[in-house]
């Protein structure tokens, strides 16, 4: 058996463990820069907010309701799933952390227990340990577990928030309930096909013939129609390095002059180094990108990307920050005033398993030297040593203009008690 734990409405909850006033009224959490909403309470869900809405957009529905708003508090949220996660590792040693809010639990051995007060026991576990309230779906398949989840999310009051599917008539029940579009790994598009073959719910995309859903949705889509019959195709997946390493941001104000946009690039670039020397990486190529604010149609518009390769494997500061710039010089326009930009590294290999070449290889006081920076930058705080291509003077921060206290993680912001 398979059990998913997912967190209700986790960035809400975590707002609310701190601020017990905040319970049973409307919150949404806002995306970087505060530009769109990524995360609602049900009270907010239930106003009519929908996800991703622009927070300009609905500022009014915000004061008419009283809705919370919050920035991306993500020192806290990390925090608080770190807590969740390790209380989860206490009730089976096969686990999956499958996001930030989400586990997928393996319980083998579990015949002689009761598995409906075992998924209760997480339940109370992690409320009491963390405050955040939880929803336990189990069933003998990963996809399957996800539907046994959402049962217990959509009706908390006849399930106690805990739903074992450990029958043949509850799994045809509960994929005849489950619309098409709402199975795990079945998005927009694919859904838009089956219904224009009339299927509409979970039950009758898993009594389609195998030959037919590998043909139109590969053998991905096979293994998932197996998962949805009850046969296991689908394992617990071990933590793996990243194929590839981003850093992007939206500006909380249009940028126009190449200077500002180089600095930009070079913290992005050096962010994506300090990502590979972490999970012991290199890259072999390396993409950046421009691009204007696309919600204002008055103004023009350009985006452009561009891909470098770069002369060998590396994760030095110093050789992604000259090539991003390389990149930026590249691709940049003037008269244009651009909102967001980027550095995505590809073609991750291990440091360990480095490619050395005939006539171009990497500096080799590179390595001594990044190994110095990062373990400054960890004693002393993130950024506290920069390359000549960062603005020394400043420190460049998203709008957060509704951040709460990083209680958690912040000595300084450690939540108060008066007695």
């Amino acid at each position: 058996m398979y059990a998913l734990v997912d967190c209700n409405n986790f960035y809400a909850s975590c707002e609310r463990v701190f601020a017990p006033s905040l319970n049973h009224q409307p919150i949404v959490v806002l995306s970087n820069n505060d530009g769109c909403v990524v995360a609602r309470s049900n009270e907010a869900k239930a106003l009519g907010i929908p996800m991703g809405a622009p927070a300009f957009q609905y500022k009014a529905l915000f004061q008419q309701h009283k809705v919370q708003v919050f920035s991306s508090n993500y020192a806290l949220y990390g925090d608080m799933s770190s807590r969740v996660m390790n209380l989860l590792a206490e009730f089976t040693p096969e686990m999956e952390v499958y996001s930030i809010d989400e586990a997928f639990l393996k319980l083998e051995g579990f015949e002689n227990f009761s598995l409906t007060a075992h998924g209760a026991a997480m339940r109370r576990r992690i409320l009491k340990g963390t405050g955040i309230p939880v929803c336990v779906g189990m069933a003998p398949t990963k996809a399957l577990a996800k539907v046994a989840n959402r049962i217990a999310k959509k009706f908390p009051e006849r399930t106690q928030s805990v739903y074992l599917m450990d029958s043949e008539e509850k799994r045809v029940k509960a994929l005849k309930w489950l619309a098409v579009e709402d199975v795990w790994g079945i998005g927009r598009k694919h859904a838009q096909k089956l219904k224009a073959h009339a299927v509409h719910t979970a039950y009758q995309f898993s009594q389609l013939p195998d030959d037919w859903v590998r043909k139109h949705f590969s053998v991905v889509g096979l293994r998932l129609k197996k998962e949805l019959e009850g046969i296991p195709t689908l394992d617990l997946e071990s933590p793996t390095s990243k194929k590839r390493i981003a850093t992007t941001r939206s500006f909380d104000k249009p940028l126009c002059e190449h200077k500002e946009l180089k600095e930009r690039i070079s913290t992005f670039a050096a962010s994506c180094a300090e990502k590979l020397r972490r999970q012991q990486s290199d890259c072999n190529m390396l993409l950046v990108f421009l691009q204007t604010n696309r919600f204002r149609k008055d103004l023009p518009q350009y985006g452009r990307s561009i891909v470098l390769k770069t002369p060998c494997p590396t994760n030095s500061s110093i050789e992604l920050i000259q090539c991003a710039n390389k990149g930026l010089q590249a691709i940049f326009k003037e008269s244009y005033q651009y909102k967001k930009a980027g550095v995505i590294v590809m073609g991750l290999t291990p440091s360990t398993q480095k490619q050395l070449a005939l006539f171009s290889n990497e500096n080799s006081k590179h390595t001594p030297l990044m190994d110095v920076v990062d373990r400054l930058n960890k004693a002393y705080g993130n950024q506290k040593i920069k390359f000549g291509g960062q603005a020394l003077d400043r420190q460049w921060k998203m709008r957060q203009e509704r951040l709460s206290p990083r209680y958690s993680t912040n000595i300084q912001e450690i939540i108060s008690i008066n007695s």
